[in-house]
C-alpha cells in the first residue's frame, strides 16, 4: 500500500496499514541492510519521519496514542543519530563543492569532504555497539507495530473528514506562523521550524492525494522543493557547528576559511530562495484549505 490514505476505505484499517508499512519497510532496512548500515540508518529514519507527521495528523483524536508513540520513533531515531549526522555531513560539504566559485574552493572543499569521510568512518569503528542498537531498535519498531492494534477511529466518514480539516488547519497556521518568523532577524531554529512544518505539509498533501489529486500532486511537488531547500540549510548550520566544536579536524587554515566563506555566502542565498518559495506554498488561506478538505473528503467517500 502506498503512503495514502483512500476517502472510500475504513479509516481505522487504513491509517494502520500505512503505518504498518512505514514501520516494516523500517525493520527491514535495519535488518538487511541491502546498502550498509549508514545507508540502511537514513532509510529507517525517513520511515520513521513519515510516521510522526501520520501520527500528527491524528494526533487530537487519538492523542493519547500520539504521545506515546510519537515519544517512542523519537526516541528510537535519536539512538542512532549520531553515526547519522556524521554521514550527513559528507553531503553537505559535497553539496557545497558542486556549488564552489572556483577551481581553489572546489579543491579545498574536496579535502574536506576527505576529512568528514574520515571522521564517519572513525565514529564507525568507534561504535562497538552498532550492531546491538540496530538490532535493540528493530525490536522496538516491532513493538510499534503491535501497538497499532489498540488505535481505532470511531464516528464515521464525516467525523474523520472533521479531524482531517482541523489537523490541516493547524499545521497551515503552524507553518504560516513559522515562516513570519523567518523574516528580518531569523534563526537557524526559525528555519529548522519552518523546515519541519513544511515537512508535515506536504506528507498531508500525500496522504489525502486522493480528494483532489492534480492539485495535490502540485502543491506537493512544491513543498517537496522547499523542504529540500531548508534541509539544506539546516545542514549547513550542523556543519558550521562542527566547525565550532571540532576545529581540530581542519588543519589547513585556508581550506577551513574557504569552508567558513562558501558556508555564509550559500546560507544567504538558500535563506532567500527558501522564502519566495515558501510564500508561495503557504499562499493559502489555512481556513479555506482546510473546508475544502472536509468537503472533498465528504463528497469522494460518499
Amino acid at each position: 500500500m502506498a503512503y495514502r490514505i483512500r476517502p472510500d476505505a475504513d479509516f481505522t484499517k487504513a491509517f494502520r496499514s500505512v503505518a504498518t508499512e512505514q514501520l516494516e519497510r523500517a525493520v527491514t532496512f535495519l535488518e538487511e541492510r541491502p546498502d550498509g548500515a549508514h545507508e540502511a540508518i537514513h532509510s529507517f529514519r525517513k520511515n520513521l519521519k513519515r510516521l510522526r507527521s501520520l501520527y500528527r495528523l491524528v494526533a487530537r483524536e487519538v492523542p493519547d496514542f500520539q504521545a506515546q508513540e510519537n515519544a517512542r520513533l523519537r526516541d528510537t531515531a535519536r539512538s542512532l543519530s549520531a553515526i547519522r549526522d556524521a554521514a550527513a555531513l559528507i553531503g553537505t560539504a559535497e553539496y557545497l563543492q558542486h556549488a564552489a566559485r572556483g577551481k581553489e574552493e572546489s579543491e579545498a572543499l574536496g579535502r574536506i569532504v576527505t576529512i568528514l569521510e574520515g571522521r564517519r568512518d572513525w565514529m564507525a569503528q568507534a561504535e562497538s555497539s552498532l550492531e546491538k542498537r540496530l538490532a535493540e531498535t528493530s525490536d522496538v519498531l516491532k513493538e510499534a507495530i503491535a501497538a497499532l492494534d489498540a488505535v481505532s477511529f470511531d464516528g464515521g466518514h464525516r467525523k474523520s473528514a472533521r479531524m482531517l480539516a482541523k489537523s490541516w488547519r493547524r499545521t497551515a497556521r503552524k507553518a504560516k506562523t513559522a515562516l513570519a518568523a523567518c523574516h528580518g532577524e531569523a534563526t537557524a531554529d526559525d528555519f529548522h521550524d519552518l523546515r519541519k512544518r513544511t515537512y508535515d505539509y506536504r506528507l498531508y498533501h500525500a496522504l489525502l492525494r486522493d480528494v483532489w489529486p492534480g492539485a495535490m500532486k502540485a502543491k506537493r511537488e512544491a513543498a517537496k522543493e522547499l523542504v529540500e531547500d531548508l534541509g539544506h540549510i539546516h545542514d549547513l548550520t550542523m556543519l558550521s557547528a562542527l566547525v565550532e566544536a571540532e576545529p581540530q579536524l581542519f588543519t589547513r587554515n585556508d581550506d577551513l576559511a574557504h569552508l567558513l566563506d562558501i558556508i555564509i555566502f550559500r546560507q544567504q542565498e538558500d535563506r532567500r530562495q527558501a522564502l519566495v518559495k515558501a510564500e508561495t506554498v503557504f499562499t493559502d488561506d489555512a481556513d479555506e484549505e482546510a473546508e475544502r478538505i472536509e468537503l472533498l473528503w465528504v463528497m469522494a467517500g460518499s
